[in-house]
């Protein structure tokens, strides 16, 4: 491999000649070879997204000249755009701070602007980062991914799965099964009311995630490096805010205390919460759902489900509800995220949180994971549900939790001696009912009706 020599504040080092980063780039990925897991592609593209506003900011104020102002934007365009991807090398576990990723973005940026002008027109720190520490950089590129990856990702894959629940739901109306309370029979329920409660956990973990947004969309870009806003000009914080506003078409603003902004993440926190309840309730309809079709012959079996691969190497002709499994080991992941989240959001010593890169590491795959287990759970299982309605007529019929009808005609003790009758002699609740002499058979005819107990 070629090399070539870059340096910065602490000397010389040497840098692969192909690539657009420089010294502190270089630096951190020797001394941080921990893990496979890297930077983040959303705070790149967030980074991006910043640095222009940046020289967006900074150039209205008088303090960035146009023709570098549009060198930084021209290749920040390409980075959020998707090129130079392989510029980006850096670990997770690096500084607390994400320093050198903002070093990382700043040297690239840098580089690549000075070959696209050719000449040495921009310096990573005096000209990228003007106006800049990676101490407010760092909190707003999270800000900006977490809602950019709520916005493009999560939200579109809720709704799609909102509308095919409403599908389904209208799809099984009229059809009535038997209710279940701690894994017990109980109370007749209409299958479309079932499902309609599945489309509300969804609907309203929409409107949670949603409303988390409005700590998100306040940034911390301005307060450089422990919030006073030293070396930035007055204004810049605003114009910033102002600036990725435009280039985002979401209504950012800056944030009011960027003492807070620096060393507190419960923004970060307050949303993850956010994505821990869609977890927890995609825990509960995947585990419904395999639950309601387990089986095929010994299980509940009150659903089909498609059938999509084998599913086991032993029994054959076995299918398992896969798709449940992955929904459930998702919402598992998310739920461990919202720990290291909150955990790693309580070390806000002083004026800093140094556990940012963990922070939105771990943000950013909450979201990504639940959107693709809701696009993937959705097509490949939930658009495909049957109801059994053979199987939900039989075992509908055969609950003695229906005997709660005959509460208002015998009362409640007679009700449960029906009931433990019917159940002892594996006779019907009709027969234990005539048997205790309670109703009549015509009686019992005229007010027992399953169907219209929903």
């Amino acid at each position: 491999m070629e090399y070539r020599i870059e340096h910065d504040s602490m000397g010389e080092m040497r840098v692969p000649a192909d690539s657009y980063w420089g010294a502190q780039t270089q630096r951190s990925y020797q001394n941080f070879q921990i893990g496979t897991e890297k930077m983040p592609v959303e705070i790149i593209r967030a980074f991006a997204v910043l640095k222009k506003a940046a020289a967006m900011a900074n150039c209205r104020l008088g303090k960035l000249d146009e023709k570098r102002c549009d060198l930084i934007g021209q290749v920040c365009e390409e980075i959020m755009d998707g090129g130079l991807s392989g510029q980006f090398p850096l670990a997770v576990w690096q500084t607390g701070s994400g320093t050198q990723s903002n070093m990382n973005v700043n040297e690239v940026i840098a580089n690549r602007g000075n070959e696209i002008a050719g000449e040495k027109l921009l310096h990573p720190n005096d000209t990228v980062n003007m106006s800049q520490s990676s101490n407010d950089t760092f909190p707003t590129a999270m800000h900006i991914a977490a809602v950019t990856a709520i916005r493009q990702q999560l939200i579109p894959a809720l709704d799609a799965m909102i509308a095919e629940m409403g599908r389904l739901e209208k799809e099984n109306e009229g059809i009535v099964k038997s209710g279940r309370t701690h894994l017990q029979d109980a109370v007749p329920i209409a299958f479309s009311q079932e499902i309609s409660g599945w489309r509300s956990m969804l609907e309203k973990c929409r409107e949670m995630i949603l409303d988390s947004e409005k700590g998100l969309t306040e940034l911390a870009l301005g307060g450089t490096a422990v919030g006073t806003g030293l070396n930035a000009p007055a204004g810049f914080a605003e114009e910033a805010a102002k600036a990725v506003s435009e280039l985002t078409g979401v209504n950012f603003r800056t944030e009011e205390n960027k003492f807070h902004a620096l060393s507190a993440k419960d923004a970060l926190v307050y949303s993850h919460g956010a994505l821990k309840a869609l977890a927890a309730d995609m825990m509960k309809i995947a585990n419904d759902i395999r639950w309601l079709s387990s089986g095929p012959r010994c299980g509940l079996g009150e659903i089909f489900i498609p059938e999509n691969e084998p599913g086991s190497s032993i029994m054959p002709g076995k299918v398992n509800p896969t798709q449940c499994e992955a929904v459930t080991m998702v919402a598992v992941q998310v739920m461990g995220n919202d720990a290291a989240v909150g955990i790693a959001a309580s070390q806000g010593n002083f004026q800093l949180n140094v556990f940012m890169p963990v922070i939105i590491y771990n943000y950013l795959q909450s979201v990504r994971l639940l959107a693709d287990a809701l696009n993937s759970f959705r097509t490949n299982c939930v658009c495909g549900i049957k109801a059994n309605r053979e199987k939900m007529n039989h075992n509908l019929h055969n609950s003695l939790m229906l005997v709660t009808a005959l509460n208002p005609y015998i009362g409640y003790e007679n009700a449960a001696k029906t009931a433990k009758l019917a159940h002892k002699e594996n006779i019907s609740l009709k027969e234990a009912c005539v048997k205790l002499g309670f109703l009549t058979p015509e009686r019992f005819d005229e007010v027992f009706h399953p169907e219209q107990m929903v």
